[in-house]
């Protein structure tokens, strides 16, 4: 099925370029333009398209209004494309990402930058992959837990590892928000994002949690109530249960940072004390490095199917058999606390 897509930026040589890439690949149909952001509600609302790109930065009204209103009234796929890696705007770009878009991408700079056919690339597969996402949500308040005996009580879990892509920045900042600001253990977070958008997500989950959130650094000493983001291209781990690994290992399954070495390396250094989190994201990250938590002893919960954006990366934990729990998001927050100040149950 060829894929409808309306594509909302307000420069017209933006605009063109976006338009051309689209039109390159066959499975792609760019069905409409907009050149502000009420353009773009009235358009998605008219032509009914597959998935729509994004602009931040528009006239009338701007790309995060745009996506709050589209995601009220007709819910469609939603790529923001941003123009500028500066702080601000990468906040602006997450705030819709919580307001229902599914990823945000860099514009392509044109055919003459150096790196133009890997960002068009990534660009034409991202595009493509979130038209195939159901974006109505739903937030159940029941809780769900794996079959299995009546467990036994166990101790405090003493490191929270998290890991998330797509639907992901929305997802961690509500975890991060729900928890409360003296929660006794760090956090520790992988987050595929795109390249140069790092230092705005961090600002973002920071000012959106009660948590101080901030990027890892090497070496430094892990602090309770304090939550570290894998930088740009490097995997996040630990050298030993209080200090910060920073590496440049090569890419596990294509990605760097990688769940699987976040989780394979707190289940190294501190066992059973693990408390392993898998949230929404396509693809399979995480799951061996899940079945490490599982095998020294930690715990681990996986947000369940109807609160996800993408059930890929729970789903395969889930189905793997490694998961304690599965729960709505809403839930998550709550149980993560009780297993850190009570220990609550194998």
């Amino acid at each position: 099925m060829t894929i409808h897509v309306l594509v909302a930026e307000d420069s017209v040589t933006t605009r063109e370029l976006l338009v051309a890439i689209l039109r390159s690949d066959p499975e792609l149909q760019v069905v409409g333009e907009a050149k502000n952001g009420a353009e773009a509600v009235e358009r998605t609302r008219h032509l009914q398209p597959h998935v729509v790109t994004m602009d931040i930065r528009m006239p009338v009204m701007d790309g995060f209004e745009a996506t709050k209103r589209i995601m009220i009234e007709t819910p469609t796929p939603i790529v923001i494309v941003s123009g500028s890696l500066d702080v601000r705007e990468v906040e602006v770009a997450m705030h819709a990402l919580r307001a229902g878009a599914l990823a945000v991408l860099p514009k392509p700079a044109g055919p003459a930058a150096p790196d133009y056919e890997a960002v068009k690339k990534t660009f034409l597969e991202t595009v493509k992959a979130m038209s195939q996402v159901k974006v109505v949500r739903h937030w159940p308040p029941h809780v769900r837990f794996s079959a299995g005996p009546r467990p036994k009580k166990i101790a405090p879990a003493r490191i929270i590892a998290m890991a998330a892509s797509t639907g992901g920045p929305a997802a961690l900042s509500r975890v991060l928000s729900d928890l409360p600001g003296n929660v006794p253990v760090p956090l520790l977070i992988v987050q595929h994002i795109a390249p140069g958008f790092g230092d705005g997500f961090v600002a973002w989950l920071n000012n959106n949690s009660r948590l101080r959130v901030k990027q890892a650094q090497q070496g430094e000493r892990l602090l309770p109530g304090m939550a570290y983001v894998a930088p740009d291209g490097r995997h996040l781990g630990l050298s030993d249960p209080t200090t910060v690994l920073l590496s440049d290992a090569p890419p596990l399954e294509g990605l760097r940072p990688s769940a699987t070495f976040l989780f394979e390396s707190v289940a190294r250094h501190v066992g059973s004390a693990a408390l392993a989190v898998i949230l929404t994201g396509m693809g399979r990250d995480g799951v061996a490095g899940l079945r490490a938590v599982r095998e020294a002893g930690g715990r681990i919960v996986a947000q369940d199917e109807e609160s996800a954006v993408v059930f890929g990366m729970p789903g395969a934990a889930v189905a793997a058999g490694l998961t304690d729990a599965v729960l709505p998001l809403s839930s998550i927050a709550p149980r993560l606390e009780e297993w850190c100040r009570s220990g609550g149950a194998e």
